[in-house]
């Protein structure tokens, strides 16, 4: 098991390595270990989280598909139909 702090540098390290800044990177997670690494992110979504990750995350999530974080970043109906006929 990861923890916390160490969610938020594996965050930074992994933006570094692929040349991203962290304001870019979308962070997902449920439970109190992942808020640092949410706070971290310039994008953290509560994905069916519990209560305090909930109320501490900036955007939240309670449906049953990661599909859902597409319409954060944009994406129309359309736009993730066209997506998942690629895949």
């Amino acid at each position: 098991m990861v923890d916390g702090k160490r969610k938020a540098e594996l965050l930074r390290t992994i933006a570094e390595l692929e040349g991203v800044e962290e304001r870019q990177v979308i962070a997902v997670g449920d439970g109190a270990n992942d808020l640092q690494m949410l706070a971290a992110a310039g994008l953290g979504i509560a994905f069916n989280a519990k209560p305090k990750v909930q109320k501490e995350a900036s955007h939240r999530i309670n449906q049953k598909s990661l599909l859902n974080v597409l319409y954060l970043l944009g994406y129309s109906d359309n736009d993730i139909e066209k997506l998942l006929a690629h895949s």
